[in-house]
């Protein structure tokens, strides 16, 4: 009698011992590098598939040897390149749990984010271990390691760490669905950061999902020009070239040196946020290896879908699925289909994401600022009413490190029926994704913009995300953002303007009156009856995308 075949660990790392015997010498990745005289990188820095497995696994023995071991919270300060991804891989393999933190956000808000992390471990650049000891960051770390060449303000560099474990062998832990694989911070650009605790489960689910919602199949070259998303590939088995460009500022991004890696690797597939996507569709050259695009983050201008269409094959396809950090993916839209929901967007209708990625089970809630402890489906409304967008599935996660506030705000517990074969189990969790919408006839999801961003009027809400997008059309202005100032219930609304470059502020007052005519063609814009002028809208770190509707409204208020 054969005995059981042992089941492999829940682990997004699991999947590079087999790519690395199946197809050793496959580039996993390649990084920028040193330039030419032409200013280019070179992408004279690769890792194949062996290496990386390999490599990983010295590094994970030796941060065992140190004490970074299994469930060792440690935070990753560590630039896009081969040592974040040696790095992130051998902390999954050794089952400890990296913490990232967005670098750009406020420095106050990445000190409070790192005090509730308690991290264990610091493992960062020599600028990181600089600002560690200056400002106090981490002070619970006991273990520090540096990527630099000497080990100034830490007890080791990473290139000892991996010398100490070479040779040691595969050190994939055996950890299980539930086990926390790491913690990641939102931006904050919603709101204050807040540290989601991802479980090995949430990780693998993510993978199959991506899989199947785009059709991924190993052997692609991908330029993933948001670096943690470049994690995912090596479990996919693509190639991922990391792009030569501040991932901080994806709209500051060079077109020419996308194009130049694109050309030289044949890539056929690339993600980026909107901002980056607006870099490449306003350079105009053609993109002929790109099979898929993906682009998350936010909404995705019309504009800037139908200028990328043009550059794409023609069998090529645009995906823009919706999601967040606690949960991605949850819908998925492709570029021909949201072209065609495009008037509906620019008459108000709110912008389609969509629909469900499977297993994902999205429901419409009333909307509430209040926490929901455990669900009922008297909580649902009915198809075409607008409401809070809510969860369940494999990739939704569970909680917020030490955020048990936040936690009740965002998480609500469901019971399983009786007699689903789930018996004794305390249920699942749905998460509130904090964003408005609906759906409609056909099955799909419409966003309607933030709940914390909705106008409350004495005449009824406004949402976000069908008021912008009626204003947005007018050719001279860049974009909008709707911001409510005054009492919720009694608010007044207020649309701030940004200009479209080369446009001078002295062809405002004229430039006002046709946003109020645009506004006057739908009943609820019409209630929209003061704009203001504003330079530069401030957005996210993330994506450079997400509108700092927060800060606007501040800024409003002192105007009024």
């Amino acid at each position: 009698m054969n005995a059981p075949r042992a089941q492999a660990p829940c682990n997004i790392a699991s999947s590079l011992p087999p790519l690395a015997a199946q197809a050793p010498d496959r580039v996993a990745m390649r990084c920028p590098g040193s330039r030419g005289p032409d200013g280019l990188a070179r992408f004279d820095v690769a890792l194949t598939y062996r290496e990386l497995d390999a490599r990983s696994d010295a590094i994970a023995a030796g941060l065992a040897a140190r004490g970074i071991v299994r469930g060792t919270r440690t935070v990753v300060m560590v630039r896009p390149g081969p040592s974040f991804f040696l790095l992130m891989f051998a902390l999954f393999k050794a089952g400890a749990v990296p913490v990232l933190v967005d670098p750009g956000i406020d420095r106050r808000a990445l000190r409070q984010c790192l005090d509730e992390a308690q991290p264990e471990a610091f493992i960062g650049i020599p600028l990181a271990h600089v600002a560690r000891v200056v400002l106090g960051w981490a002070k619970s770390a006991r273990i520090q390691i540096t990527t630099g060449a000497r080990a100034w303000l830490s007890d080791a560099t990473l290139d000892q760490v991996e010398r100490e474990g070479a040779g040691a062998g595969s050190q994939l832990a055996d950890t299980q669905p539930d086990d926390v694989a790491a913690i990641l911070f939102t931006s904050g650009s919603t709101g204050v950061p807040k540290g989601v605790v991802y479980r090995h489960r949430h990780f693998v689910a993510q993978v199959a999902m991506l899989r199947d919602a785009f059709g991924v199949a190993p052997g692609g070259v991908d330029l993933p020009t948001f670096p943690p998303f470049a994690l995912f590939d090596p479990a996919l088995g693509l190639t991922s070239v990391i792009p030569d460009m501040d991932p901080t500022k994806p709209a500051l991004a060079d077109p020419r040196k996308l194009h130049d890696a694109i050309a030289r690797f044949g890539i056929d597939q690339l993600f980026g946020s909107p901002a980056l996507m607006a870099v490449l569709a306003n350079f105009g050259a053609p993109l002929p290896t790109v099979k898929r695009v993906t682009s998350a983050g936010a909404p995705v201008p019309a504009d800037v879908v139908a200028k990328m269409r043009e550059l794409l094959p023609e069998d090529a396809q645009f995906w823009t699925p919706y999601g967040a950090t606690e949960c991605l993916p949850v819908a998925v839209i492709e570029g021909r289909e949201l072209q065609a929901t495009r008037a509906a967007t620019e008459a108000g209708a709110g912008t389609c994401v969509g629909r469900p990625v499977a297993p994902n089970e999205v429901r419409i809630i009333r909307i509430t600022d209040e926490p929901i402890g455990t669900w009922a489906d008297e909580l649902r409304v009915a198809d075409g009413v607008v409401g809070e967008i809510t969860v369940a599935g494999p990739s939704v996660t569970d909680l917020y490190f030490n955020r048990e506030a936040q936690t009740r705000l965002a998480k609500i517990r469901e019971p399983f029926p009786a007699g689903d074969g789930e018996t004794g189990s305390e249920g699942r969790v749905v998460h509130r994704m904090g964003d408005l919408g609906y759906f409609d006839e056909h099955g799909r999801l419409w966003f309607c913009g933030r709940k914390s961003h909705r106008v409350e009027t004495r005449e009824g809400p406004l949402y976000t995300e069908q008021v912008e997008p009626v204003f947005n059309t007018h050719r001279q202005v860049r974009r909008t953002a709707l911001v409510g100032v005054g009492a919720l219930g009694a608010q007044q609304p207020v649309l701030c303007v940004e200009l479209a470059p080369g446009i001078h502020s002295r062809e405002w007052q004229r430039i006002e009156r046709e946003l109020r005519a645009l506004g006057a063609s739908f009943a609820h814009t019409s209630r929209v009856e003061r704009f203001l002028l504003h330079p530069k809208f401030p957005v996210d770190i993330r994506h450079n995308a997400k509108i700092g509707r927060e800060k606007l409204a501040v800024w409003a208020a002192g105007r009024l």
